[in-house]
């Protein structure tokens, strides 16, 4: 029979409902078997019981939007895995094929409290590969997956343009990029429905590996992660998203908060960030923290990201308090960072919230996570204490 813990006396954030002042948490194994009031507390026959005195208690910290694995940290050209530059269209490549789960900045995230990522591909291709969530510890990768692939990684903008110019091969403008784009999921279709006019596997077309890892897109079942900073370059990835069904959620959208109104008629989700960093090319030059809170204002899902390595994985928290210096509602800033971005990605039966049936990844504080000194007391993911500070 596997064992209880439960922490009592403990201020709980759930991220869905309002907080809860004096609570407690029961772990089962992996998951999270009770969330509740102490008042609604009684223990049972050989639980653990674990007394927090007033600590709080908050869901483990997401970040959406990272290539954290896939940029080795401190080493050169050894260590880079994230753009395969000799193709536009590279669908098929597998992000847990490139992820370095043994990269020390794996152990900085949960160290912060920070322990589900989405990792992948960057974007230099116009179609990158699939993307991979997973939990910030566990060793070797397979072990760590919560979902893969989780979305397809598409990009717009000067990133295609600059990585295909250097090479002196297409795509070379925006046009181009969204032509390519176009190209393959129209293959990709044309692909589908040859397979579904097949009797038997005589009538199969002849194997393409990309339209393969395209099918579950353009049938609805994978969304897309569009890499986009400038307005125009976020209309465009709304047209296509739009011209083939697709789900999808905006990456980075830098000049969203210029065009808020127009963006929330879409019904479309963001991940806002990063933030902190300077606006090292020219379609950041309107780059502003204030971003996140107006999109929020607007009505428009808004999930924090860092995009590792840009900002370093472990100021995910800080980057959520930036934005709430700059506007954004504080509940907001928590929420986009745990609930939110577990919605976005469609893994809120798993992660983003203390419920019932959760997995087990929770942080302990003493204080406000957001805040430039704070650190946690202790992680735990999967019901496993991943990290304990000296002092708790």
């Amino acid at each position: 029979m596997t064992s209880s813990t439960t922490f009592i006396n403990a201020w709980l954030y759930t991220a869905e409902d309002a907080p809860i002042e004096n609570g407690f948490l029961t772990v089962t194994g992996k998951t999270v078997a009770a969330v509740g009031s102490m008042g609604n507390f009684t223990p049972s026959e050989g639980e653990t019981i674990v007394d927090l005195g007033g600590k709080r208690i908050y869901p483990g910290f997401i970040d959406a939007h990272t290539h954290v694995g896939m940029w080795d940290d401190g080493l050169g050209f050894e260590g880079d895995d994230g753009n395969e530059i000799n193709d536009p269209v590279t669908a098929a490549l597998r992000a847990i094929d490139g992820i370095n789960s043994f990269d020390r900045c794996f152990v900085e995230a949960h160290n912060a409290g920070v322990t589900a990522v989405v990792t992948g591909p960057g974007s230099a291709n116009p179609i990158g590969g699939m993307l991979a969530a997973v939990k910030t510890t566990g060793g070797r990768i397979d072990h760590m997956v919560i979902k893969a692939p989780v979305a397809m990684k598409m990009a717009l903008g000067e990133n295609p343009k600059t990585a295909y110019h250097d090479r002196d091969e297409t795509p070379v403008t925006r046009m181009a990029t969204a032509k390519i784009i176009r190209e393959a999921l129209a293959k990709a279709k044309r692909y589908s429905e040859a397979l579904d006019r097949a009797e038997d596997e005589s009538d199969y077309p002849e194997y393409d590996a990309n339209c393969e890892a395209l099918l579950p897109v353009i049938r609805g079942e994978l969304p897309v992660h569009i890499h986009c900073h400038r307005r125009d370059d976020i209309f465009t990835g709304v047209r296509i998203a739009e011209e083939f069904g697709l789900r999808y959620v905006l990456v980075h959208a830098t000049e969203g908060y210029l065009c808020a109104d127009e963006l929330a008629k879409c019904g479309v989700g963001i991940f806002s960030g990063p933030l902190l960093s300077d606006r090292s090319k020219p379609e950041l030059s309107n780059l502003s923290p204030a971003s996140t809170g107006i999109l929020d204002k607007a009505g428009i899902p808004t999930a924090i990201v860092t995009d590792h390595p840009v900002t370093p994985i472990q100021y995910l928290p800080l980057c959520a308090g930036l934005v709430v210096r700059e506007g954004l509602d504080y509940d907001s800033a928590l929420r986009g960072i745990t609930i939110r971005p577990a919605r976005l990605l469609g893994l809120d039966d798993r992660i983003g919230s203390l419920k019932a049936g959760k997995d087990a990844d929770f942080s302990i504080f003493d204080c406000d996570p957001l805040t430039l000194a704070a650190k946690p007391l202790a992680v735990y993911i999967d019901g496993r204490e991943v990290y304990r500070a000296d002092r708790f």
